[in-house]
């Protein structure tokens, strides 16, 4: 049996923006900061944690550097909160995401890989079906905020019957 295969495309607002926001310095209306040494761009992602009682978690992830091809095995998803990933030492990452199926899973058909550049960050919107973040190029250090409360509702799995391969897109 073949196994499916991905082809990469490149991260870009417009192209992730079902899935959440792309973090990055220019994107946004930007405004004068800090006398004049700064440009600040508000309201980057779209935040939102619908429990009560979850605590925003800002931690640091470092990412062992992967290569492509690569083998997907799973998705997960955070149905009460968002998660942004920003970078603090990256070089290009794999960002990817899949639509939510009528059951409540991932829709593996409209399963999308993204190559990040280095300077790119993610939000995923709530409950959107995502991958782990994967480190390409080199090592990678990224800035995550999820809002958690240590029960199941912080992260659910879905492992796939059969891998995804997910491969570099043509450069032509």
């Amino acid at each position: 049996m073949a196994v499916a295969t991905v082809v990469c495309e490149p991260l870009s607002a417009a192209a992730f923006a079902p899935f959440g926001q792309v973090l990055s310095a220019g994107l946004g209306q930007a405004a004068a900061a800090n006398q004049g040494t700064a440009v600040r761009y508000d309201w980057a992602a779209n935040l939102e944690n619908l429990r009560p009682g979850a605590r925003p978690n800002l931690a640091i992830f470092r990412s062992i550097a992967r290569t492509l091809p690569l083998e997907l095995k799973l998705l997960e998803r955070h149905p009460a909160s968002t998660q942004a990933f920003l970078p603090l030492v990256v070089g290009r990452m794999l960002v990817c995401v899949a639509p939510t199926a009528d059951d409540g899973g991932p829709d593996l058909t409209g399963l999308r890989a993204f190559l990040g550049a280095p300077g790119q960050g993610v939000n995923y919107a709530l409950g959107v079906w995502h991958h782990p973040i994967v480190a390409l190029d080199r090592d990678a250090d990224l800035a995550m905020l999820a809002w958690e409360d240590g029960t199941a509702l912080d992260c659910l799995e879905h492992w796939f019957d059969a891998p995804r391969l997910v491969v570099e897109g043509s450069t032509a």
